[in-house]
C-alpha cells in the first residue's frame, strides 16, 4: 500500500493532559510566570510522531466546546470531572492556534466528542482504501482497532492491532463496547455495574462469551457481585450506548482531505517567541534562511552539496572501530576547548559494573562511541580496552584537559576500576540543572533534553528492551549502541552549553556550583570508594533474633484478635480491626476503605492493644528486609566493603540521599535500630570516629533570626531546651523537669518546621489551646523569631522562592495558592528549608574541607559515610586524637555564624559506640 494511502488521527485530549501532567510540581514557565508545559509538550510529541512517522495524511481530533449528545442521555455523563485549570485553559488557546500554523489539519464538531469524530474518519478512511494509525491511549478508542486500524500510545512505544486489544484488555476490540458497559468508567461518569471490575467482567466473558448471555445467565452468577449485576440489568442499555462511538459524525473534510501542509513559519515565530521556546525559533531561523537562500547556479549547487556531504560525513554519529578512527577522535579531543564523555557499562552499580564503550562529543552534532566490550554473537571486532585505555589515559588524566557530563561522579568511579583517574572535571548538567531548580525532581538527561532543548531522546529501554528481557548493554548491537550512547554525549554538551549560559546571569548561583557542588562531587567519589566495612555475621544473628521477635508478636496478635490473620496484610488487617473487633475508623482510603495506614494505626495505638501490635511487627519487619537482610547481600565481593551511593541532585534542600544501602534512613529510636550500627566496623588496627553537629537547625535559626533570647543562650553555652522551658513554663532554668524540657525541645524543633498549635497539640498530646498559649509565650520570648517567620513568608510570597545563608534557591510554586493546605504546606517549608538548607551546605562544606585536608595531608583517616549532619571517619588508632582536633576545628570554623558551632565528636570500634 503507498504511503498516499496511510492516515494517522491524533487524540489531541490524550496529548494535552499527558502534557500537562508531564514534569508534576515544576512545569515550565515563561520568565513572567505563565505555564507553557502543555503547549511544549503537545508539540514536542506531535513534532516527534511528524518526525517518526513522516506521515502524508494526519489530523488533531479535539473536543468541541460545550455538552454532545451523551449529555442528553445521561444528565450524569462526566459529571464528577472537575473543570479545567485556569493554567491548562490558557495554555489550549494557543495549542488551538499552533497546531493549524504547523501544518496539521485540526478537526472539532460541536455535538459529539473527538472519539466519534476518530471513530467516524477511521471508518471512512477503510472505505477509501486508507490504513489508519489512532494515536491515543484512551481505551474507548480500542473498539476501532480491525486489520485495518491501530492504536499507537506513543508514551508507551505500544502498538495495539486486534491480538494487542485482547492482549490488553482481555477481550478481542469487537467485545470493548460491552466490556466498559459492564465494568463502566469512573472518568467519564458511565455507570457500569457497581463492585465489577476487570478481573470480574473477563471471567464473565470467559465464561459466558458475550454481554447478552451474561445478562441471560445473570441469574446463576453467586455472590453480592451476582446479585449487583441482577440489581442493575436496567443500566446495560444505557452503559453500553454511552460506551458505543458514534461513527456517522458529518464532517466536512473527508480523509483525502487531511494532508499534512507547509508550516506558516511566520505564526510559529510569534507563538513561539511569546511563549520563550527558545530552541524552536532558533530552528526556524535556521529553515527560513535556508529558503531565503539565493539561487545558486548548478556548478555552485553542485559544489555545496559535495561540501555539505562531507560535513555531515564529519558529523554524524560514528562508531569508533580501528586505529585510524581513534586518532582521529584523540586528536578532536585535545583540540577541544571542552567535550562530553559519558561511559556505557552493564551495571548501575559502578563499583561492579564492566565497562562496555565510552562515548564523547567535541561540538553539538559531532559525536562518536567507542565499543570496548561487546559481546553478543556476530559483534564487530572491537579495538582492546586495556590498549585502548592506555593510549586514552594522557588525554583523561589530563587536569588541563575541560570535560563535561550528566553525573560524572558514576563515571569518574567506574573509570577507577580500570585504573583511569578521570580529571579535568569541570563540570556536571545534571548539578548545574539541580542548582538552577533543586525543587525541580527530574535531572536525569532525558527530560533535561526536553526542558531545555526540545529534544526527545532514545530511550534506553529502546535499545535495551525492558522487563525481565531488558538486555544488558554489553548484548546491544553496536549500530544501536552507537545511536544511544553518541547522542548521549552529544546532548550533554548541548545542555553544557545552554544551561551554563543560564546558570553565569546569577553570580551567587554559579558560586554555589564552583564552590561547593562541584568539589562536593570530587569527595562523595572517594567516600563511595572507601565504602564501609561491615559485620555480616552479626546482623544474620541479628536477623534471626528479630525473626523471633516477630514470630511472639505475631502470636500475641492471634491471642488478641481471636483467630491466625496475615499481619502483613492491609486487607486482612482492615477486616480484623474494623469488622471483627468494631474498632472505630479514623480515616478512609481515596476508594473508601478503612485506613491502616502508620498515622491511623499510630493514632489507634494510643487506646487499642492490636494496632500496636501490628505496627511494632510493621517496624521490624521492614528492619529486617531492608537492613539485617540486606546489607550482607550489598558486600562487594572484591573490596569486602558496602559502597552506598550518594545522591547530590534529589533533595530539593540540598541534602544528601543514598540507596544501595539507604544509609540516611538507619533508625537510631530503638534498641534494634542501633543495634544495627554495631555491625559498621572498623579495619584491624583502626577505629571508627563519628562527628556530628550539634542542634545545627536551631543555631541557624539563631543566626538568621538575630534573636537575642537565641543568640544568647547558645553563646553562653545555655542548654536551649531548658532554656525555652524556663521561658515557656515561667520557671527558673536550673528547676526545669525532664518533662518540661522534652516540651520544650518538641516546641523549638516544631516550629522551626512550621508547625501549627494543631501540629503541636497532637505531638504533646494536649489540648490545642495549650498549645497556641506555648507558641505565643514561645514568641513573646522570642520575637526576633516570629519576625523571622513573618519576613520569610512575605518573601517568599513575593520573590516565588526562598535562600540559603549560601544562596541556594528553594522555588516555592505553591507559595501563593488558593488551596489553603497547599499554600500552608508550601510556608512552613519556606520558613524550614533555609535552615536544613543552609546545614546541608555548611556539612558539604566541612566534608570539602576535611577530605582536601586529608589528601594534603596523606592522613591514614578516611571519610566512609556522610549521614546528614554527621559525618563518619575510619582512622588509624594511632592517629585518632589529631584527626579529631583537625575535625572539630575545621567543622566548627567553617562558617562563622552569630552562633558558635559545636561538634559533638565520638570514638569506638564500631558506629554505635562512636556515635
Amino acid at each position: 500500500m503507498s504511503p498516499d494511502k496511510q492516515i494517522i488521527l491524533v487524540d489531541g485530549a490524550s496529548f494535552l493532559f499527558r502534557a500537562y501532567h508531564a514534569l508534576g510540581r515544576n512545569p515550565l514557565t515563561t520568565s513572567d510566570g505563565r505555564t507553557t508545559q502543555a503547549v511544549f509538550g503537545v508539540v514536542n510529541m506531535l513534532r516527534s510522531l511528524l518526525r517518526e512517522c513522516q506521515p502524508t495524511h494526519i489530523a488533531v481530533v479535539m473536543d468541541a466546546k460545550g455538552k454532545n449528545f451523551r449529555h442528553d442521555l445521561y444528565k450524569e455523563y462526566k459529571a464528577n470531572r472537575p473543570p479545567m485549570p485556569d493554567d491548562l485553559r490558557e495554555q489550549l488557546a494557543y495549542i488551538l492556534k499552533i497546531i493549524p500554523a504547523m501544518g496539521l489539519p485540526l478537526v472539532s464538531i460541536p455535538g459529539v466528542e473527538a472519539d466519534d469524530v476518530i471513530g467516524t474518519l477511521s471508518i471512512q478512511a477503510t472505505a477509501l482504501g486508507f490504513r489508519t494509525m489512532i494515536v491515543s491511549s484512551d481505551k474507548d478508542l480500542a473498539q476501532l482497532v480491525n486489520d485495518e486500524v491501530e492504536m499507537i500510545d506513543t508514551m508507551k512505544n505500544l502498538r495495539l492491532d486486534p491480538a494487542g486489544v485482547k492482549e490488553k484488555f482481555g477481550v478481542p476490540p469487537k467485545r470493548i463496547i460491552e466490556y466498559l458497559a459492564l465494568i463502566g468508567d469512573s472518568s467519564d461518569n458511565i455507570p457500569g455495574i457497581p463492585k465489577v471490575g476487570p478481573k470480574t467482567a473477563l471471567k464473565w466473558f470467559e465464561q459466558y462469551g458475550t454481554l447478552d448471555n451474561i445478562i441471560k445467565n445473570a441469574g446463576e452468577i453467586a455472590g453480592k457481585v451476582g446479585q449487583y449485576l441482577r440489581d442493575n440489568l436496567h443500566q446495560l442499555a444505557l452503559s453500553k450506548q454511552l460506551a458505543t462511538l458514534k461513527c456517522d459524525v458529518e464532517i466536512a473534510q473527508s480523509p483525502e482531505d487531511l494532508r499534512l501542509g507547509n508550516p506558516d513559519y511566520g505564526a510559529l515565530r510569534r507563538y513561539y517567541a511569546d511563549l520563550e521556546f527558545r530552541s524552536w525559533l532558533k530552528e526556524i531561523d535556521q529553515l527560513e534562511g535556508a529558503i531565503n537562500e539565493p539561487a545558486k547556479s548548478p556548478d555552485a549547487r553542485e559544489a555545496q552539496a559535495e561540501s555539505e556531504d562531507a560535513d555531515s560525513a564529519d558529523t554524524a554519529y560514528e562508531a569508533i572501530l580501528d586505529e585510524e578512527s581513534l586518532d582521529k577522535w584523540i586528536n578532536k579531543l585535545k583540540k577541544s576547548r571542552i567535550f562530553a564523555i559519558d561511559t556505557e557499562t552493564t551495571s548501575l552499580d559502578a563499583h561492579q559494573a564492566h565497562l562496555v564503550g565510552m562515548s564523547f562529543a567535541v561540538t553539538p552534532g559531532e559525536a562518536a562511541y567507542l565499543p570496548l566490550g561487546h559481546t553478543y554473537a556476530g559483534a564487530p571486532t572491537q579495538l582492546p580496552l586495556q590498549q585502548t585505555l592506555h593510549r586514552l589515559r594522557p588525554i583523561l588524566e589530563d587536569a588541563d584537559q575541560a570535560k563535561t557530563g550528566q553525573n560524572l561522579k558514576y563515571d569518574i568511579e567506574v573509570l577507577q576500576n580500570y585504573d583511569v583517574r578521570l580529571q579535568g572535571v569541570t563540570h556536571d548538567t545534571m548539578l548545574i540543572s539541580y542548582i538552577l531548580d533543586a525543587g525541580n525532581s527530574r535531572h536525569d538527561m532525558d527530560s533535561l533534553a526536553l526542558k531545555h532543548l526540545g529534544f526527545e531522546t532514545i530511550k534506553f529501554s529502546q535499545v535495551a528492551g525492558s522487563g525481565k528481557k531488558q538486555l544488558t548493554f554489553d548484548q546491544v548491537p553496536v549500530e544501536a549502541a552507537t545511536s544511544y550512547a553518541a547522542e548521549d554525549a552529544d546532548i550533554t554538551l548541548r545542555l553544557h552549553q545552554t544551561l551554563l549560559a543560564e546558570l553565569e546571569k546569577d553570580k551567587t548561583l554559579l558560586k554555589l556550583y564552583q564552590e561547593i557542588e562541584m568539589p562536593m562531587m570530587a569527595a562523595l567519589v572517594r567516600t563511595e570508594t572507601n565504602g564501609v566495612k561491615i559485620d555480616d555475621s552479626q546482623l544474620r544473628r541479628q536477623s534471626a533474633e528479630i525473626a523471633k521477635q516477630l514470630t511472639k508478636l505475631e502470636k500475641k496478635a492471634y491471642c488478641v484478635a481471636g483467630e491466625q490473620f496475615n499481619i502483613a496484610s492491609p486487607k486482612q488487617i482492615q477486616k480484623i480491626l474494623y469488622e471483627k473487633q468494631g474498632i472505630p475508623v479514623l480515616r478512609k482510603t481515596p476508594g473508601g476503605q478503612p485506613s491502616t495506614a502508620e498515622n491511623v494505626l499510630q493514632a489507634l495505638a494510643e487506646e487499642y492493644e492490636l494496632p500496636r501490635l501490628i505496627l511494632e511487627h510493621r517496624g521490624l519487619a521492614k528492619l529486617k528486609s531492608t537492613y539485617t537482610d540486606k546489607l550482607p547481600e550489598l558486600i562487594n565481593p572484591r573490596t569486602g566493603r558496602i559502597h552506598t551511593s550518594y545522591h547530590q541532585a534529589v533533595a530539593s534542600t540540598g541534602r544528601l540521599s543514598s540507596t544501595d544501602p539507604n544509609l540516611q534512613n538507619i533508625p537510631v529510636r530503638s534498641e534494634n535500630g542501633r543495634r544495627i550500627r554495631e555491625a559498621f566496623i572498623a579495619e584491624k588496627g583502626y577505629v571508627l570516629l563519628a562527628a556530628d553537629y550539634s542542634q545545627i537547625e536551631l543555631r541557624i535559626m539563631a543566626h538568621l533570626s538575630g534573636d537575642p533570647g537565641l543568640i544568647n543562650a547558645f553563646n553562653h553555652g545555655i542548654d536551649v531546651h531548658s532554656a525555652t522551658a524556663a521561658e515557656v513554663f515561667a520557671t527558673e532554668p536550673e528547676k526545669v523537669d525532664s518533662e518540661q524540657r522534652r516540651r520544650a525541645k518538641a516546641i523549638n524543633f516544631g516550629l522551626i518546621y512550621g508547625m501549627s498549635a494543631f501540629g503541636l497539640a497532637r505531638q504533646l498530646k494536649i489540648e490545642q489551646k495549650q498549645a497556641r498559649q506555648y507558641m505565643e509565650i514561645y514568641f513573646q520570648r522570642y520575637p526576633g523569631v516570629k519576625d523571622y517567620m513573618e519576613k520569610t513568608r512575605q518573601n517568599a510570597r513575593e520573590n516565588g522562592y526562598v535562600e540559603t545563608l549560601y544562596g541556594r534557591r528553594l522555588n516555592l510554586p505553591d507559595i501563593n495558592a488558593k488551596n489553603a493546605v497547599v499554600r500552608q504546606y508550601a510556608e512552613r517549608t519556606a520558613i524550614n528549608a533555609p535552615m536544613q538548607g543552609t546545614a546541608a551546605d555548611l556539612i558539604k562544606l566541612a566534608m570539602v574541607a576535611i577530605d582536601r585536608w586529608i589528601l594534603d595531608n596523606e592522613s591514614p583517616g578516611k571519610i566512609i559515610m556522610q549521614v546528614h549532619d554527621e559525618l563518619v571517619f575510619e582512622v588509624a588508632e594511632d592517629h585518632t586524637d589529631n584527626m579529631t582536633r583537625v575535625v572539630a576545628d575545621i567543622m566548627c570554623g567553617v562558617a562563622k555564624l552569630n552562633v558558635p558551632l559545636v561538634v559533638d565528636i565520638g570514638v569506638g570500634m564500631n558506629w554505635k559506640e562512636a556515635h
